[in-house]
């Protein structure tokens, strides 16, 4: 889009919220570039498999963390595996199967005739085709025995009432219908035959898409990692959903706190704030990591914003230690967010808290010198 478009179309778009489904205003979405895209089921419902396995199984075990796709999960599958069918410009690089959502990577080597939601539309409506050919399949269909009891049940006149009838005269109108042969008749109303009622039709997938574009190649084994080890995160989050899943309303002396992470670390005996002046030299940044990493074994939970870069070497130092860190963090989080890589991982295991007192936006936005003081102030805060 250009400038001019972009504007245009933010001046009848209304208050902006935010999404994890808006395209990126100033990308071309029919270039050659790497995606990474997030399909939910309508509803959130378990419709394309179920999760077996063990968390904490290792790779290649019989009990890894894997799905086992239903029928449907099969052909939303295969259908995604033939989006080169129709658009020969499109690499399929990966795919990975979830109940209730699914992930793939698509790889565009070249120009695309049409924007890259129209394959994702075209991709949603070979899905539809396919439920519907299963949900047809599977409808019960009357079997010939069936229908011979069905015949059988209609009311046949008596010996005695044949010989009544014989020679009578034939009556008109209503009067021609026999108490019987009214009740084998179909219910009528005012405008007609009372129909059953149409089904309402759900749609499979929920409205729009989540993309990730590929910024750089270091993050496609990241991708790739993600896709694969989405059955064991899911498994962690069921075993450990209170330190997984994002939580809001956490009121602190004056700030209000949403966040991810284990939140018994704020009860901790003894809590540490780090501050690592930017004047420090090499050497003098070496001791202050050691310094706060020992006071971590000896129990303490450290807490910062990692703004400064010994500060960012202390919590990272700590972090790869397993041993237990508050982060305080600029953007905040939304009812779908989640921790990603490592983080998952050490939230899973209870050793991190990540908490933000904003509101969540899409935009990368630069800290502000008054927001590097007011994150200082909290992680002291949260250190009383």
């Amino acid at each position: 889009m250009t400038e001019e478009q972009i504007a245009a179309k933010k001046e009848h778009a209304g208050e902006k919220k935010a999404s994890m489904k808006r395209r990126d205003d100033h990308h071309d979405y029919t270039e050659r570039r790497m995606y990474m895209i997030t399909l939910e089921v309508e509803g959130r419902r378990p419709v394309f498999g179920r999760l077996v396995g063990n968390a904490f199984a290792p790779k290649g075990s019989k009990d890894e963390p894997r799905i086992e796709l239903t029928a449907l999960g099969q052909a939303v599958q295969s259908e995604w595996m033939g989006i080169h069918d129709y658009y020969p410009q499109i690499e399929v690089m990966a795919v990975q199967m979830m109940p209730d959502h699914m992930h793939g990577i698509l790889f565009v080597r070249e120009q695309l005739p049409v924007h890259l939601g129209q394959v994702i539309s075209g991709f949603k409506a070979g899905c539809r085709k396919a439920e519907k050919a299963l949900m047809a399949a599977t409808e019960p269909q009357p079997t010939e025995k069936a229908a011979g009891t069905m015949a059988a049940a209609e009311p046949q006149p008596t010996e005695k009432t044949a010989k009544a009838m014989e020679g009578a005269p034939q009556a008109t109108g209503k009067r021609a219908l026999s108490s019987q042969q009214e009740t084998a008749l179909p219910l009528q109303s005012a405008r007609g035959p009372l129909q059953a009622p149409t089904p309402t039709y759900r749609p499979l997938f929920a409205k729009g898409y989540n993309d990730l574009i590929l910024r750089s190649y270091d993050e496609l084994s990241a991708w790739q990692n993600y896709l694969r080890d989405n059955p064991r995160r899911l498994l962690m989050k069921r075993a450990r959903p209170e330190w997984l899943r994002p939580f809001f309303g956490l009121q602190i002396g004056q700030h209000c706190f949403s966040g991810i992470g284990n939140r018994a670390l704020l009860t901790a005996a003894k809590r540490r704030a780090v501050r690592v002046s930017r004047r420090l030299v090499e050497q003098e940044i070496a001791r202050e990591v050691e310094r706060y990493l020992e006071e971590a074994r000896q129990g303490a939970v450290l807490v910062s914003p990692a703004i400064s870069p010994g500060e960012k070497r202390v919590m990272r130092a700590a972090f790869d230690a397993g041993l237990p860190t508050i982060v305080i963090m600029e953007n905040g989080f939304t009812p779908l967010s989640k921790p990603h890589g490592e983080q998952f991982y050490a939230c899973g295991q209870g050793t991190l808290l990540m908490l933000s007192p904003w509101e969540h936006h899409n935009e990368k936005l630069q800290l502000t010198a008054a927001q590097c003081t007011q994150m200082n102030l909290m992680a002291l805060e949260l250190c009383e």
